[in-house]
C-alpha cells in the first residue's frame, strides 16, 4: 500500500508541473479551506429553496460535523503529509501538518451525499467537483492517495448516518 500510494501521489503531483493544472488545483485547495465552498453552498441553498430550509441547514451542519471529525481524527492518526516524508514540494500551504485523512475530501463527500439528496441538479454536478476537489489535494501534493480515499468515506459515512435527521425524521433520502 505505503508504494502505491506514493506512486500515484508522484503521478498526480506531476500534473502540477502544468500551469493551467496547477493553478486550478490551488483554486480548489483555497475554497475547500476548512469546508469553506461546501458549507457556503449549504447555506445558499438554505437561502435559495425555503420550502427545504431546515434540511439544508440541516445538510451543512452534517458536512461541518464531518470536516470535524476528520480533524479529530487526523489528531489520533498524525500522520505526516507528504512533504515532510518524501520531500515532494507542495504547491500550497496547508493550515496543519498531518495528512490522514484528508479533511477537504471528507467534506467534499459529506457535501455531495448530503445536498445531492435535496437537488436532483446536485447529483450530478456536486460529484464531479467533488472529485476534482479530491484530485487537486493530491496534485499539489500535500496527501497521499489513501488521505483521501478515508476522507471521502468519513465524510460519505457522517452524512449517510445522519440522512434521516437532515430530512427532519424522514428515512427516504
Amino acid at each position: 500500500m505505503h508504494d502505491m500510494d506514493h506512486r500515484l501521489l508522484s503521478a498526480l503531483r506531476d500534473c502540477g508541473s502544468d500551469a493551467r493544472v496547477a493553478a486550478a488545483a490551488r483554486a480548489l485547495s483555497r475554497t475547500g479551506e476548512h469546508g469553506a465552498l461546501w458549507i457556503v453552498a449549504g447555506l445558499t441553498g438554505a437561502a435559495v429553496d425555503r420550502e427545504r430550509r431546515g434540511a439544508w441547514l440541516r445538510g451543512t451542519a452534517l458536512t461541518a460535523a464531518a470536516h470535524l471529525a476528520s480533524m479529530g481524527v487526523k489528531r489520533v492518526v498524525r500522520r505526516p503529509r507528504p512533504a515532510a516524508v518524501g520531500g515532494i514540494e507542495p504547491l500550497v500551504r496547508t493550515a496543519g501538518r498531518h495528512s490522514f485523512p484528508s479533511s477537504h475530501a471528507t467534506s467534499a463527500a459529506a457535501a455531495v451525499v448530503a445536498y445531492g439528496a435535496l437537488r436532483p441538479v446536485g447529483t450530478h454536478l456536486l460529484p464531479p467537483l467533488a472529485a476534482a476537489m479530491c484530485v487537486s489535494r493530491m496534485v499539489v501534493g500535500v496527501h497521499y492517495p489513501s488521505d483521501v480515499a478515508a476522507g471521502a468515506a468519513l465524510g460519505a459515512l457522517t452524512a449517510r448516518a445522519g440522512a434521516a435527521w437532515m430530512n427532519g425524521g424522514r428515512t427516504d433520502a
